[in-house]
């Protein structure tokens, strides 16, 4: 599942988010849900229950749950919103619980000169809690507007290298971690 973490109108995000599904897509072996969190428009979380009952009252939140459920590795493209990561990316991880356990998660980010470096290392520890194993490598865009020509991110060679890295990094942990998750079904 490919989410993009912005919702502003206007995003340059959207263009990373798409040259990042369009090169995942041409190399294959990955079938991809991508995430408009633009679209999916989740309110404010406004479930009764807490996300780790699982018991979810809202038609929203139960076909959000389903779409999280049946991904088995997930590539976050979020920008860094004054030291930290987006509140509409936020809002969406908060909506569930034991649907993100024990799954794979890529991070590209954006941003000004530190490419989202501090919206990362903000996001990692959330990720944690929900018990998301984030992957070690991550690609993070410097300058990001700097790289856009009417409305098309254009990659640098790095960039394209990185985002491959991830990806084989994401295609080796998910069917470790799957084979954990049914484990653990098992033994319940």
């Amino acid at each position: 599942m490919v989410i993009i973490g912005s919702v502003r109108p206007g995003r340059v995000g959207l263009s990373v988010a798409l040259w990042v599904h369009e090169h995942v897509t041409a190399r294959g072996g990955f079938d991809i849900d991508f995430v408009d969190l633009a679209e999916l428009n989740l309110p404010p979380v406004d479930e009764h229950r807490l996300p780790r009952t699982g018991q979810y009252g809202r038609k929203h939140t139960a076909a959000w749950s389903e779409r999280v459920q049946n991904a088995d590795a997930f590539l976050f493209v979020s920008p860094e919103i004054n030291s930290s990561f987006s509140p509409c990316l936020k809002n969406a991880l908060d909506f569930l619980f034991s649907e993100w356990s024990r799954k794979p998660v890529g991070l590209v980010s954006y941003g000004g000169k530190g490419g989202g470096a501090f919206g990362v290392a903000a996001l990692r520890p959330v990720l944690s809690d929900l018990g998301l194993v984030t992957a070690s490598s991550h690609l993070n865009i410097s300058r990001v507007s700097e790289q856009v020509d009417d409305g098309f991110f254009l990659p640098s060679d790095d960039q394209i290298a990185r985002l491959d890295g991830l990806l084989d990094e994401l295609r080796a942990l998910a069917p470790a971690l799957r084979s954990v998750r049914e484990s653990t079904l098992v033994a319940s």
